[in-house]
């Protein structure tokens, strides 16, 4: 757990290949505990106040912004919708999107700059480990045997095309070849150049 100006961040050392759904609920659980907490804090002592302050850090984690929980939602649209690389990207663009515009939009707040500042600075760290993160999803799949239930036929050898929650199958030169022999191609180390 990482503690930040505005709360605090929790890692987890998750595989990225699990399934969408399972990071689905995983992620729905922070903003439902909150809203859970707040509902019996009140009940106890109505406090207009924490009221307030709650639904700020609610509708603050769901912004689309890296790392907040508001871009993991986003990304899993994303992977529903296109490859892993590409959503990821998209996620990160967007992130920086939505950071300029409340630069632009919301009235100035000192501690508001320094938070998008930290935000900003941990989103260009992403871009920058975006290859990384890339490579450590073809590893996963490499390395483990996902049992995905759904199959995705891609033309070509490209692994770029490759998407959560899919077994790939890619036809190149008139052939079927399995996504473990171009995974082995690409990570097989021991093989003579």
């Amino acid at each position: 757990m990482i503690l930040l100006p505005f709360g605090a961040l929790t890692v987890f050392r998750e595989k990225i290949n699990r399934p969408l759904k399972q990071e689905f609920i995983i992620l729905i659980m922070g903003p439902l505990v909150q809203l859970i907490s707040v509902a019996l804090y009140l009940q106890i002592n109505y406090d207009q106040f924490i009221l307030n302050y709650s639904n700020l850090i609610l509708m603050f984690n769901l912004l689309p912004i890296y790392p907040l929980d508001g871009s993991k939602l986003l990304n899993i649209i994303l992977n529903k919708i296109t490859n892993f690389k590409r959503s990821h990207l998209l996620t990160i663009y967007i992130s920086l999107l939505t950071i300029a515009f409340l630069l632009l939009k919301v009235k100035f707040n000192l501690l508001l700059l320094l938070i998008l500042f930290f935000i900003a600075v941990k989103v260009i760290d992403e871009y920058r480990n975006h290859n990384s993160l890339f490579n450590k999803f073809l590893w996963e799949r490499y390395t483990n045997n996902f049992a995905f239930i759904k199959r995705k036929v891609i033309k070509g050898k490209e692994v770029t095309k490759m998407k959560r929650d899919y077994k790939h199958i890619f036809y190149s030169g008139g052939k079927y070849i399995t996504e473990r022999e171009i995974l082995r191609k690409r990570f097989d180390f021991t093989r003579k150049m």
